[in-house]
């Protein structure tokens, strides 16, 4: 037991070091007679937080809970439009022009869910989500806040 009490002793002077208050003092002199910050005064460098995501656009974007919500004229750009005509509580007509080439217009039925209105053109299930201007990818409708949008390219605002 007494080979042990030498290794001991180091080793408890030796922690009681590592647990020295910190110094009192908020600065130190160097030799050169500058003054610094004390060794034990220096602060951590604060991490910076990531920045918070933007949420989605979302209703000022009202979603619509009925037919009557959609009625109306939508304008897209270039010639483009979007007139709803509601055929019962939770269906409606889409009367659209989505380009240029005659046979880009055509009139379909659809029924209003909670996520928009879901129609089918040309063998494909399309979906009219309330949007603003910026989710339609036209720079012409940018900045509106009240759209529908079938997919970045195609969209119609209120007139």
């Amino acid at each position: 037991m007494k080979q042990f009490a030498p290794t001991a002793a180091l080793i408890l002077s030796l922690a009681a070091c590592n647990g020295a208050p910190p110094s009192t003092t908020a600065n130190s002199m160097t030799s050169m007679g500058a003054i610094e910050p004390a060794a034990d005064n220096i602060a951590a460098p604060v991490a910076t937080p990531a920045p918070i995501a933007a949420p989605m656009p979302t209703a000022s974007l009202t979603i619509a809970k009925t037919a009557r919500d959609y009625a109306g004229r939508w304008i897209g750009v270039e010639g483009t439009m979007l007139t709803v005509k509601p055929t019962g509580a939770a269906t409606v007509d889409l009367d659209m022009r989505w380009g240029l080439d005659a046979d880009m217009a055509g009139t379909y039925p659809a029924t209003v869910t909670p996520d928009g209105l879901r129609f089918t053109r040309g063998g494909e299930t399309l979906l009219l989500r309330p949007s603003d201007g910026d989710a339609t990818g036209l720079k012409w409708l940018a900045g509106k806040k009240n759209c529908l949008t079938v997919k970045p390219g195609e969209g119609y605002c209120r007139a």
